[in-house]
């Protein structure tokens, strides 16, 4: 009689449990709680009047306002990648995939140079672009581009799997009922990836909204008009200003938060649907 397989794989429950626990309290908790304690003991008037100062106000506006684009860019682009790595086969597929990951590898700070670079007055992008008076540098359109450059692997990869599941025989029925290559796509297949390009958005917002590295350089990071909050709560830390940068922290905190539990709930959605469909 074949021995049941246990489920679990790693011994000592409690002391892997609690290991992790461990790692999870020194290295997210505990600097979350000491900003969390900080943001509470300035009292809700000082708060108030740091995250809603004028200054501030137009970092979220900035940054609020670059991630979105930046996200349906990503949105966009993203699935008409992910559709060309999932059904052609072409020379260089594998060295394209494999190039969608380099925004995670490649430290920001370096793309934020090599962005610089390409699109200065001299570079291979810049040249061309200023001449017909559009200008990236140190304006808001660099820092969407930025923004779309480390961000976009998230809706690819999120797409990406899905799209390889999604059954033929679907899209082989819809075309013997006469349906066109449009109609196939926006009535049987976009539905099906559907709550996977919206996580995938949702995920890229976030990475965008912390985005610091590649946006520093290329922003230029004039107040009121290219600082984004990231920054913001930098230069607060650089003037010792520990109450204020915990402030504007908790309000990308709050924003985190809500883009994760809107991710989730995306995820839970993607998963009944699959069930559904089965």
């Amino acid at each position: 009689m074949a021995r049941k397989r246990s489920k679990h794989l790693l011994p000592g429950f409690g002391l892997t449990l609690g290991v992790s626990m461990l790692y999870l309290t020194i290295i997210i908790a505990l600097p979350l709680a000491a900003m969390l304690l900080k943001v509470g003991g300035m009292g809700w008037e000082e708060f108030w009047r740091i995250v809603s100062s004028n200054r501030s106000l137009a970092a979220y506006r900035i940054t609020f306002g670059s991630a979105l684009v930046a996200s349906v860019l990503n949105g966009l682009f993203g699935l008409l990648l992910a559709w060309v790595l999932t059904r052609y086969s072409f020379p260089g597929r594998r060295f394209l995939d494999a190039l969608v990951d380099l925004p995670f590898a490649l430290p920001t700070a370096v793309a934020g140079l090599i962005l610089v670079t390409l699109f200065s007055n001299t570079g291979w992008y810049g040249q061309f672009l200023e001449g017909n008076g559009i200008k990236v540098n140190y304006t808001q359109a660099g820092i969407i581009i930025a923004m779309t450059f480390t961000s976009i692997p998230f809706v690819v990869r999120a797409v990406q799997p899905v799209l390889e599941e999604v059954q033929v025989e679907l899209e082989e029925a819809a075309k013997t009922l006469g349906a066109t290559d449009w109609q196939t796509f926006a009535r049987v297949i976009f539905p099906t990836i559907l709550p996977a390009f919206m996580a995938g958005c949702v995920l890229s917002f976030a990475r965008s909204l912390g985005e610091f590295g590649a946006v520093v350089f290329i922003a230029g990071n004039l107040p009121g008009l290219t600082e984004i909050v990231s920054l913001l709560i930098f230069i607060r830390l650089e003037e010792y200003n520990y109450e204020g940068a915990a402030a504007l922290a908790f309000v990308l905190l709050l924003a985190a938060f809500a883009t994760l539990m809107l991710t989730n709930a995306l995820q839970a959605w993607q998963n009944r649907y699959v069930l559904r469909s089965r």
